[in-house]
């Protein structure tokens, strides 16, 4: 299983409650972790259900930025 990191503007506990059910699509809840403490608001996602164009699809659909870190 390969880990993505993204750079996001979720922010708060509640834009990760807004954004859970676009990830909730295609993740479980343990498959992924915003650390909104860190400056960069990084999106860890431990998975291979879906490639790294999804997952900043369903982000951009919940209304926030994102944008991934090691681009591969």
């Amino acid at each position: 299983m390969k880990k993505k990191q993204f750079k996001t503007s979720i922010k708060c506990t509640g834009c990760i409650e807004k954004v859970t059910p676009f990830l909730s699509e295609g993740l479980a809840p343990e498959e992924w972790d915003v650390d909104i403490f860190n400056p960069a608001k990084i999106l860890t996602v431990n998975s291979d259900k879906m490639t790294a164009k999804e997952i900043e699809e369903k982000v951009r659909q919940a209304g926030f930025q994102i944008e991934q870190i090691d681009g591969k």
